[in-house]
């Protein structure tokens, strides 16, 4: 089995019972609506990691540890394949490990924040990258679609932070009021140049990361089932959840949404992104 990061790491660094972070791959595609191949995404993140250096941004995260786990089986009814995603994500957080779940469609989320919340029995924000809201209350008759992830987390009172949303109807601009989302939308942050926003002092401590790759310009990440225009910079997506992390505890993350299309450089950023996200944590 392929692992995350295996070029680099130690056997010390591998083991399953020490590692800081556990990978957790999740090839669901079930509800994808416009463009196909996040099925593909985990392998080809998993497989473009073994290219990366040690260091990013200054640390380096793999000293911490890193274990790859084998794929989520993804069969079945949906809300039985999120249970599957919910138990792992338990397991770790309960065992002083961080999830890192790697997609896959974004409906994942779902699964894996509930099991994050379980074990740590306490309230949980999610600072959420993504070209849309994801807040539709069904999508194509559907409530635990990729575009309705975020308002099934939000009705079991998940706080949520948004940043680069640039594609919204007009039921989920009545969800944010309805949810009290915190959001600062893509044309802001894109024609502003902004890099940091302070989330509210109410947001909880204990923050997960939920990183759509379509958050990111298509210029830059056109390897995703919905681009659209107007996006966020590589670095800037990055300096977003980096700042609001500040003050804060990454308790998860997940990358989700890449659709490889046969050029390495997406994969590469993607596991590039992952990599980094770690480094928050640490």
């Amino acid at each position: 089995m392929t692992i995350f990061l295996g070029s680099e790491l130690t056997e010390g660094e591998r083991s399953a019972e020490t590692a800081r972070f556990q990978v957790i791959p999740m090839p669901l595609e079930r509800t994808v609506s416009y463009g196909s191949g996040t099925i593909n995404g985990p392998a080809a993140i998993i497989e473009a990691s073994n290219e990366l250096e040690r260091i990013t941004n200054g640390v380096e995260p793999c000293a911490l540890g890193i274990h790859t786990q084998e794929e989520v089986n993804c069969e079945g009814d949906l809300p039985e394949v999120m249970e599957r995603l919910a138990q792992r994500t338990e397991a770790a957080v309960k065992a002083g490990q961080e999830p890192v779940v790697l997609g896959g469609e974004h409906s994942i989320t779902y699964g894996a924040v509930v099991g994050v919340a379980r074990a740590l029995g306490q309230p949980v924000g999610i600072v959420h990258i993504d070209a849309h809201a994801d807040l539709r209350i069904a999508y194509q008759g559907n409530p635990h679609s990729h575009a309705s992830v975020m308002n099934l987390l939000a009705e079991e009172k998940v706080r949520l932070a948004q940043f680069g949303v640039r594609a919204l109807c007009e039921q989920e601009m009545e969800s944010r009021e309805k949810f009290n989302v915190f959001f600062k939308d893509a044309e802001e942050l894109v024609t502003g140049n902004i890099h940091a926003v302070d989330l509210p002092e109410d947001f909880p401590e204990l923050v997960y990361i939920s990183f759509d790759v379509d958050g990111i310009d298509p210029s830059q990440m056109p390897a995703t089932g919905t681009p659209v225009p107007g996006g966020l910079s590589y670095y800037q997506s990055l300096h977003l959840v980096e700042h609001a992390l500040k003050g804060r505890k990454c308790v998860g993350i997940d990358v989700v949404e890449l659709a490889p299309d046969g050029n390495a450089a997406w994969d590469f950023t993607a596991a590039q992104i992952t990599y980094r996200l770690m480094a928050t944590a640490v």
